[in-house]
């Protein structure tokens, strides 16, 4: 009799545990992918080394939008014209949460060129950061193409209370510094929200535009998060910030840069 219920007993736990469904900001990823900025990066810098002429995809803002970010891929891999790399502006997920990020990151590892993804305010809901890095890596970081250093960050102020530095000034001056020291000639930097914007933090904002003008011949900003096409001289100096729509919107930026100039397109899918 005690043989029979201890077997009755292991398999309604055997079966239990199997029927567990954790916690929807739990954190278990249940994806391979591990630090994909750092692996996308080196594939981007790689293949960029010798260019002088880089095109890349300007995106973001996701959230629940699955259907249009598989057309986006779709129509990304059956372009005819060469693209060297996406960038993502933020806001993968809707609510922070780690499904979102494995069904958004699902979608994206089928495009056939590497990506990068920057942290949105959306993202960091819950311990939607704690994902993001795991999936993708720091919430600031840079990497090169050619000549061109692209310096990413992390702007979703009001998300962290101003218990954190953001924007991060440290390492901002740091990558200046670097700059200085390397053979960088140009410049571009890229967030989610953009000065000015709620998500900012504002009482910063003029330290900020000072401080990024910093960089070598820095040539534009670009921002995710106001769900809008933008371009923008947001301080009368000349320095654009060009924003991308929502992906709801069926639309990215294309961006040309040469060793003169650059210029972009927006296309539609």
């Amino acid at each position: 009799m005690f043989k029979q219920i201890s077997s009755i007993l292991f398999l309604i736990l055997f079966t239990s545990c199997s029927l567990i469904e954790y916690h929807p900001y739990d954190g278990r990823l249940t994806i391979d992918e591990r630090d994909l900025n750092n692996r996308h990066m080196a594939l981007i810098e790689a293949a960029t080394q010798e260019k002088d002429t880089i095109r890349f995809v300007w995106t973001g803002d996701t959230h629940k939008d699955y259907d249009e970010t598989v057309d986006f891929v779709n129509h990304i891999n059956n372009q005819i014209l060469p693209i060297d790399f996406v960038m993502h502006g933020g806001d993968f997920t809707e609510y922070g949460l780690t499904k979102e990020f494995e069904w958004k990151v699902s979608i994206l590892s089928k495009l056939k060129i590497p990506y990068v993804g920057l942290l949105g305010n959306h993202d960091v809901i819950g311990n939607g950061d704690q994902v993001f890095h795991t999936l993708f890596g720091e919430f600031d970081f840079s990497f090169r193409c050619g000549n061109i250093k692209f310096v990413c960050l992390n702007t979703n102020a009001i998300e962290y209370d101003y218990s954190e530095p953001v924007p991060d000034f440290d390492f901002i001056r740091n990558e200046i510094k670097e700059a200085g020291s390397h053979d960088f000639t140009r410049t571009i930097v890229a967030m989610h929200a953009r000065p000015g914007c709620e998500q900012f933090n504002n009482n910063v904002k003029e330290f900020f535009q000072y401080y990024i003008k910093q960089f070598p011949n820095l040539l534009f900003c670009l921002n995710a998060h106001d769900h809008q096409l933008q371009a923008a001289d947001l301080f009368d100096d000349g320095l654009i910030y060009y924003g991308c729509s929502n992906i709801a919107k069926r639309n990215y930026m294309l961006f040309t840069v040469t060793p003169d100039d650059y210029s972009y397109e927006v296309v539609y899918f």
